[in-house]
């Protein structure tokens, strides 16, 4: 397989396994697995990507001006504020970086400044591309700290250059904040999301939802999930953390209901649509912290067959696992960006009459140290 080096991946961090080759990445990734969930149990050979190149479906830039008045963007160095400025990215979608070059040049066409954060002065902040890999639609959200500028012609000159670009979002931050994206959001053309098809299911992201970075390795995680449920079309499933729906919504194909729980309501609307786009059933979606959920349904004597978890990388919570284990799901499938937190909810879960079954690595994020487990526990009989 050939290696591409990146010459700004000191600068950048990005991708810290940008020294190592791809099959090296991959085995440094397996040993940080076994060294943190081995004692669990036989960790299996993590699964890789066949071209782990240009695989983010979304690119997130921060604009900027270089000492010179250049408009540049890129990603903020390791732990500060310093912008490197990025043309082209190897684990970006390419498209996505050709869309980021025009923002620029239009930006000096325009006379429009980037966001100062320290004078608190300017227009742009961020700018978002999302595309959806299999339905080729491309969304671009312009993250700006006011909303004075030629929006019509702006657009038209960025759709003239791109006319692959299916919708276009204003979203206003108008805080001094390190979050990228404000609360108010204008559509300035198209419908203010786009669609993809995943695990043979179409889905609606908008600017606000999570939406898996990596499509086509979120194929293979989400299959393995789906194989270690062992659904037969009978069972009551439960997806905590649900986002958009993704991963309950292929669920429900082969389970008897599903009940998605999300805090974002952005993304539970979403959810619902999908649902509706699916023509599925058997799926509804709340807008409810997982942790109050599940603690309200323990105390009502409520029961789940299989309960799926995709927390975020700080994990879970005592009270979330301690109301899961008095569900007593038969199946908990626990997908996690992050072992070391994965490690230290399996083992709470352990001490609550679970036993971990199989653990499956895959590697999401080609070139940088993060890896992506997804852990198969089942209740013990007494």
């Amino acid at each position: 397989m050939e290696t591409k080096q990146c010459p700004l991946y000191r600068k950048c961090g990005g991708c810290q396994l940008q020294n190592l080759d791809y099959p090296q990445q991959l085995a440094w990734k397996q040993k940080r697995v076994q060294r943190l969930l081995g004692s669990f149990g036989e960790v299996l050979p993590i699964l890789g990507m066949e071209h782990p190149y240009h695989y983010r479906n979304k690119v997130q830039a921060a604009f900027t001006q270089d000492r010179h008045g250049k408009v540049v963007s890129g990603v903020y160095q390791s732990s500060t504020h310093h912008v490197v400025p990025v043309e082209s990215c190897l684990t970006e979608d390419e498209t996505a970086d050709r869309i980021m070059a025009t923002v620029r040049g239009l930006m000096k066409s325009f006379k429009l400044k980037p966001y100062d954060e320290r004078a608190d002065r300017g227009f742009l902040r961020h700018v978002l591309v999302k595309r959806g890999f299999q339905s080729g639609e491309v969304m671009v959200v312009l993250v700006a700290a006011n909303p004075i500028f030629p929006a019509k012609k702006f657009v038209a000159a960025l759709r003239q250059a791109h006319p692959e670009i299916t919708t276009v979002v204003l979203n206003l931050n108008e805080r001094r904040t390190s979050m990228v994206l404000g609360e108010r959001e204008k559509v300035l053309y198209g419908p203010g999301f786009i669609e993809d098809t995943l695990c043979g299911c179409r889905f609606r992201i908008s600017a606000k939802s999570f939406y898996q970075i990596n499509p086509v390795q979120c194929e293979v995680l989400y299959g393995k999930a789906m194989e270690f449920a062992q659904l037969t079309g009978t069972e009551t499933v439960l997806d905590a953390y649900c986002g958009i729906g993704t991963i309950g919504l292929v669920a429900a194909r082969q389970a008897g209901t599903v009940l998605g729980v999300e805090v974002n309501r952005d993304a539970v609307h979403d959810a619902a649509a999908n649902a509706k786009r699916n023509g599925i059933a058997n799926a509804r979606f709340l807008c409810a912290d997982a942790t109050e959920c599940f603690t309200q349904m323990a105390e009502a004597g409520e029961r789940a067959d299989v309960v799926f978890m995709d927390p975020p990388r700080a994990g879970s919570n005592e009270r979330f696992l301690l109301s899961l284990s008095e569900l007593a799901p038969a199946r908990v499938v626990y997908i996690s960006c992050n072992p070391e937190t994965q490690a230290r909810d399996l083992a709470y879960l352990c001490a609550r009459g679970y036993a971990v079954r199989k653990i499956q690595p895959v590697d999401m994020f080609p070139h940088t140290n993060h890896v992506e487990c997804v852990v198969l526990m089942s209740r013990v009989e007494k």
